[in-house]
């Protein structure tokens, strides 16, 4: 139960203390208010003085009740400010550890924003990189501490907050909150920070691409044009969208479609898709390649040359795909 409603549960329960032993002795015994009040609290709190109001048999029937419900209030408060220390404690442990946990990280994804997309975006790209979270309010706060996601508090548009993010050694930064405008500012802190950062913006307004390109962002997405051609896709072309489906990579099947980069170090740098027998090797199938200058050529010929730093666009099974990954890197050679 929330430590809020436990709090007003105690504040209940004290009132109906004092109200129900108030009423009682006035009721019972005749007491007057005043004299009714302090007979109340000096049983509830086992002060232990004289009876102040002489009591009946029913009277004292009514107090053993009285204080038993006063000693079983005061365990509870004992049980709270107990249950908000250890809580503090664990919680300012944690605090320390994540906070080593993040300046030790190098290449991470900096995630602004963990509201319905932030928290799908985490979910998918979780196990392929390390995360941390950026976001200012309470109760979503308390949600990443409850699942112990990497996070820092604050908000996003500030340089002190990304800076505890470690922004000067993030690969990526993924600006995924609802509003355009912090978007943008975002983006502007980020790229002043980190010039060599990918960052990837949303953008729910297609007027503000264009301004997010234009600051920085290297690839601005539209979850709302996105969602919409799929689902116009699905109607128009249902066989393309299962394809589509069957390859990505969030639904941990088999068929993967995967992208790679050809290191200098690479047997396949220079070679020609024949000449390097990457389909005999991994059965996967080259979709594209994309040039270092932005080139994208789709459905390479046998006879298209592999460069330094391309990208390898490719489908497959998952464990040939990260085979294909080490030849392109070089761990691996004929």
């Amino acid at each position: 139960m929330p430590r809020k409603k436990l709090l007003y549960i105690g504040i209940l329960w004290l009132f109906l203390l004092l109200f129900g032993g108030t009423a009682g002795y006035m009721f019972i015994e005749s007491a007057s208010f005043l004299d009714a009040l302090f007979m109340t609290v000096i049983t509830i709190t086992t002060i232990g003085y004289s009876e102040h109001v002489p009591l009946s048999e029913k009277g004292r029937i009514f107090t053993i009740f009285l204080a038993l419900g006063g000693a079983g209030y005061f365990f509870y408060v004992l049980a709270l400010i107990s249950e908000f220390i250890v809580s503090q404690t664990v919680e300012n442990l944690w605090g320390k550890k994540m906070e080593k946990e993040i300046a030790n990280l190098r290449n991470h994804c900096i995630l602004c924003g963990f509201g319905r997309i932030g928290k799908n975006i985490y979910e998918f790209i979780k196990t392929e990189i390390p995360v941390v979270v950026v976001e200012k309010h309470p109760e979503v706060i308390k949600e990443l501490q409850g699942k112990k996601i990497l996070f820092v508090e604050g908000d996003a548009t500030l340089e002190e907050t990304l800076i505890k993010a470690g922004i000067e050694r993030a690969k990526a930064l993924i600006a995924a909150l609802g509003e355009d405008a912090e978007n943008v500012y975002i983006t502007i802190t980020a790229r002043n920070l980190n010039s060599n950062l990918y960052i990837l913006s949303r953008a729910d307004n297609p007027k503000v691409e264009k301004k997010l390109y234009q600051v920085g962002a290297d690839k601005v997405v539209s979850p709302y044009i996105i969602g919409a051609r799929k689902m116009a896709l699905a109607l128009l072309k249902p066989n393309v969208m299962d394809f589509l489906e069957v390859a990505s990579p969030e639904l941990k099947l088999s068929l993967q479609m995967e992208e790679v980069i050809v290191s200098p170090k690479s047997f396949l740098a220079g070679k020609t898709l024949a000449q390097s027998k990457i389909r005999d090797l991994t059965e996967a199938i080259i979709l594209a390649i994309k040039r270092a200058d932005g080139t994208m050529i789709f459905n390479p010929s046998p006879s298209t040359v592999i460069e330094e730093y391309d990208i390898l666009i490719a489908l497959g099974e998952k464990d040939k795909l990260d085979t294909l990954d080490k030849l392109a890197k070089g761990k691996l050679s004929l």
